[in-house]
C-alpha cells in the first residue's frame, strides 16, 4: 500500500528537481505568495488557527490573536487551554476518523473578555496531522432579538408563508373532523373489511396530525413568541417526541437506543419550544438515514451541565454544509426549507444552552446540547497545563 506524501515531502522533492538558479527563483516566488496569503488571512474577521494532533498552534492570524489574546510565544501553548468548552479528548482519540470529523460548536469564552464564538474544526485532507480551527464572534448576534435580525424582505416572505400555511390548515382541520366521524362509524365493526378500513383511517389521522405539527412548527419559526419558563423534565420531553415520531421512525427502519443517567435534574424551560427543537433534531437524524440505521440518545448531568447527545449513523455533513446549515431559510436537504435548524438555534439560545455538532461525511453526525445548571462555575484560562491535561 502506497504511503500518501504530505506537503513537505512533495515540496522537498520539487526542490531537488531544480537547479540552483531555478531553486532560488522558486523560493522567492513562494515567499511572495506566502506574504500575499498572510495579508488576506489577516484581513478577514474570522479567527484562523492551524493546529496539529497534539493541539499545538502552528499558525494564527490577526483576528485569532485578538479574540483569544494570544501571546507572542506560543511554543508551549495548546489550543485546549484557550477553548475549554470543547471535547478535545474525543477529538484526540487514536481512531483517525475522530480527528477527521468536521465539527461546529458554539462556545463561551471568558478571557480576555466574555464572548460567544462559533467554533469550526476542518481537517486538512492532504495531511492528517493538521487541521484548521475557524472562530467567528457571534456575541452581538446572540444579543439581538429575532425581530432585529429580520430584514424587510424576510418579513414579506414570512407574511406570505403564514398566509399559505393558514390556507392549508383550514382544509386539514375539515379533513381531520371527517376522519373522526368515519373512525366512529367503523370503531365497532366486527368484519375484516371494517377493521381494515378503521386501520386506514387511523393512519390517515396520524398523517394529518403530522402535517398539522409541521405547519405549527413553521408558524412558530416565522412568528416566534417569548418562551414561558417553568421547571421541565427534558428526558420526558424527548420521550414524548419519540412516541409521537414512532410511525416515521419505524417506517424508515431506524432503531433508537436511549441511555439516561439515574438523576436528570429539572431545568427552567419552555416545554413546547423545547419539544419543537428536539423534534427537529430527531427528525433530521432520522431523515439522514434513508436505508435504516441507529439513533443513539444519551442524557447525563454533572454539577455544571445537563448534556444530551444525539448520534445517528446517517450520511453526515461536509465542511461546506456545516458552515451554513444554521442560516435562516438555508438548507442542504432536498425538499427542505431551512426552518428546522433555525428553530433549533433560536430555542437553545433563548434557553442559554451551548450546542454544536460533529460529523464524518458518510458515517454519521453527533449533535450535543448542554443546559447550564446552578452549580456551574466560572472557568478562567489555565496557564501552563501539563502535557497530559486537556
Amino acid at each position: 500500500m502506497a504511503v500518501k506524501k504530505n506537503f513537505l515531502d512533495r515540496f522537498s522533492e520539487r526542490l531537488d528537481d531544480l537547479d540552483a538558479n531555478s531553486r532560488q527563483a522558486y523560493i522567492l516566488r513562494l515567499a511572495k505568495e506566502r506574504g500575499f496569503f498572510e495579508t488576506i488571512f489577516n484581513a478577514v474577521d474570522e479567527g484562523i488557527m492551524v493546529i496539529d494532533r497534539r493541539l499545538r498552534i502552528r499558525y494564527f492570524n490577526r483576528a485569532a490573536r485578538e479574540l483569544l489574546a494570544l501571546p507572542e510565544n506560543i511554543a508551549e501553548l495548546r489550543v485546549s487551554q484557550l477553548l475549554q468548552g470543547i471535547d478535545w479528548k474525543r477529538i484526540l482519540q487514536e481512531d483517525e476518523e475522530e480527528w477527521m470529523r468536521v465539527a461546529r460548536q458554539e462556545i463561551e469564552i471568558l478571557y480576555p473578555v466574555r464572548r460567544f464564538l462559533q467554533f469550526y474544526l476542518v481537517p486538512y485532507p492532504e495531511d492528517t496531522g493538521l487541521a484548521a480551527v475557524i472562530l467567528r464572534d457571534v456575541t452581538d448576534s446572540r444579543a439581538k432579538t429575532m425581530d432585529e435580525l429580520k430584514t424587510e424582505t424576510v418579513k414579506a416572505v414570512s407574511m406570505l408563508a403564514a398566509g399559505v400555511a393558514h390556507e392549508i390548515g383550514n382544509p386539514l382541520n375539515s379533513l381531520y373532523l371527517n376522519l373522526q366521524i368515519l373512525e366512529k362509524t367503523y370503531s365497532h365493526s366486527d368484519d375484516s373489511a371494517g377493521e381494515e378500513a378503521a386501520e386506514m383511517i387511523r393512519i390517515c389521522k396520524s398523517e394529518v396530525e403530522r402535517l398539522d405539527s409541521i405547519i405549527h412548527g413553521f408558524l412558530t419559526a416565522i412568528r416566534p413568541g417569548k418562551p414561558t419558563f417553568a421547571p421541565v423534565n427534558v428526558q420526558e420531553i424527548v420521550c414524548d417526541v419519540l412516541t409521537f415520531m414512532r410511525p416515521e421512525i419505524e417506517a424508515r427502519l431506524v432503531k433508537v437506543h436511549s441511555t439516561w443517567s439515574n438523576v436528570i435534574p429539572a431545568i427552567p424551560g419552555d416545554a413546547a419550544q423545547l419539544k419543537q427543537a428536539f423534534y427537529n433534531i430527531i427528525r433530521n437524524a432520522v431523515q439522514a438515514m434513508s436505508n435504516g440505521g441507529e439513533l443513539q440518545i444519551c442524557g447525563s448531568a454533572d454539577p455544571e451541565f445537563l448534556s444530551i447527545e444525539f448520534l445517528d449513523s446517517g450520511k453526515g455533513v461536509t465542511a461546506e454544509e456545516i458552515s451554513t446549515m444554521f442560516n435562516a431559510f438555508k438548507t442542504n436537504k432536498a425538499g427542505g426549507n431551512g426552518i428546522g435548524t433555525m428553530i433549533i438555534e433560536r430555542v437553545f439560545r433563548e434557553h442559554g444552552a451551548e450546542f454544536g455538532l460533529e460529523s464524518i461525511p458518510g458515517k454519521g453526525t453527533l449533535f450535543q446540547v448542554r443546559f447550564p445548571l446552578g452549580g456551574r462555575r466560572v472557568r478562567m484560562l489555565a496557564e501552563n497545563l501539563p502535557e497530559s491535561d486537556l
